[in-house]
């Protein structure tokens, strides 16, 4: 297992993620169990996980995945063995069963959230703590485009730094080590970071957004952020929620995926990306890849990423994300995977 160093931060994270958001729907607390052990024993010291797990997000299931963590953790003894990162959400208008459906970025909230989130984790500190998405509109979830809100330039700024400043509480409490943001722009990282460097504050240490073979819009703009600024990318949905495993070519609907259990729609299925992924498929088919391994290791591979967020239902299948650690994607795949993506740009961004 490769490590890197968390923004400018001590830390080694393993370049692989230990992503858990289906333990409690999609998987019992028993498999999430067997997925923690193993990955600890293949070098995985980064588990990725948020107050809103399980998804799909409801009601009945808020909260369970950080229970089932913070079980393993009272069972396993093995707290100090892992890098935990969880997030807290911002403003929503869909979901009232967080805090009176209230949730907000704010004093309030956030303190609120992180005592929660350390209750059902079992713990008395967390490594990593990201905003999961921003108060202010802004394109996140496949919404292309920006409308701007009433508020004008000064006023976000100004919400970003109370934000910031209860971060900064919570960092010099002990309760947080670093912090991260997720689901963000090149303006608000931007923004965070001159906030922190004008006002002594929290420097934001990574961005979690997505990033795969079918939506590398990260590449715009935040992966020269990522670089120059030291905050590296944890890519989240490397498989693009497991489009590109290709299960869900031809209307296919496996039961128990993600697709049929989410009530939500997928940002992954439309027609565009539906023939990206077949060209995919065929790349890692003529060179004897496993495509799950191929869009993996393509991931791996790029100089911004901090870490790769991985989640899986099976175990067999967390094993075989797992081994494409060791894979190295030869210059002619690369080149095959760059005609596709000028062939077919972003189709699921």
């Amino acid at each position: 297992m490769h490590y890197r160093r968390l923004g400018d931060t001590d830390i080694q994270v393993s370049q692989l993620c230990l992503g858990t958001m289906t333990w409690g729907e999609q998987n019992t607390p028993q498999e999430g169990y067997a997925q923690m052990d193993y990955a600890l024993e293949q070098g995985i010291n980064f588990f990725d996980t948020a107050e809103l797990y399980s998804i799909p997000p409801k009601p009945e299931t808020f909260g369970r995945t950080e229970e089932i963590i913070g079980d393993w953790f009272q069972e396993r003894g093995t707290r100090d063995q892992v890098i935990l990162g969880t997030k807290v959400v911002g403003k929503t208008p869909n979901m009232p069963w967080i805090r009176n459906g209230q949730t907000r970025l704010d004093r309030d909230n956030i303190k609120t959230a992180l005592e929660d989130s350390l209750r059902r984790l079992k713990t008395d500190y967390v490594d990593l703590y990201q905003l999961h998405w921003s108060d202010r509109p802004t394109n996140r979830f496949g919404q292309l485009g920006y409308s701007r809100s009433d508020a004008d330039v000064e006023d976000e700024t100004a919400r970003l730094h109370e934000t910031l400043s209860v971060l900064d509480d919570v960092v010099k409490s002990g309760k947080v080590r670093y912090v991260g943001l997720s689901n963000e722009t090149p303006w608000g990282v931007m923004t965070f970071l001159k906030l922190a460097e004008e006002h002594g504050l929290p420097r934001i240490v990574s961005i979690q957004n997505p990033y795969n073979l079918l939506n590398r819009t990260f590449e715009v703009g935040l992966s020269e952020v990522a670089i120059h600024e030291n905050c590296g990318l944890l890519a989240y949905s490397p498989l693009a929620g497991g489009t590109l495993t290709g299960k869900y070519l031809d209307g296919q609907m496996p039961p128990g995926t993600r697709r049929a259990i989410d009530y939500r729609s997928s940002r992954y299925d439309n027609p565009q990306g539906e023939a990206a992924t077949r060209a995919y498929l065929d790349i890692a088919k003529r060179h004897g890849l496993d495509p799950a391994q191929m869009a993996i290791a393509f991931v791996n591979q790029q100089p911004f990423l901090t870490s790769n967020i991985l989640g899986a239902t099976t175990l067999d299948d967390l094993k075989t994300n797992i081994d494409a650690a060791a894979l190295t994607l030869s210059e002619e795949v690369l080149a095959e995977i760059e005609a596709v993506h000028q062939k077919h740009p972003n189709p699921c961004p």
